[in-house]
């Protein structure tokens, strides 16, 4: 289910959980949140980008898994492996 970031309209009126960002995970089909379950101030959703691919860990894991060597350059001319 996706996650989405809501702040109060007012920040500066808010409570402590929707003067800044808070995270709620809700169906595709679900409405908005219109007020903050908390205080009950009204509130915005905020456009966020979209987590999308794998994260380096895993890419990493997969090429030394496969047998790929990562070199890191530590000085001219010279390198270290990490895998």
């Amino acid at each position: 289910m996706p996650v989405y970031v809501y702040q109060a309209v007012e920040p500066e009126k808010g409570c402590a959980k929707c003067a800044g960002e808070f995270e709620v995970t809700q169906s595709i089909r679900d409405e908005r949140l219109s007020v903050c379950p908390d205080c009950g101030r009204p509130v915005q959703r905020l456009i966020q980008a979209p987590a999308l691919g794998r994260s380096k860990f895993d890419l990493d894991y997969r090429a030394k898994r496969a047998g790929f060597t990562k070199l890191k350059k530590v000085d001219k001319g010279a390198y270290e492996k990490l895998y």
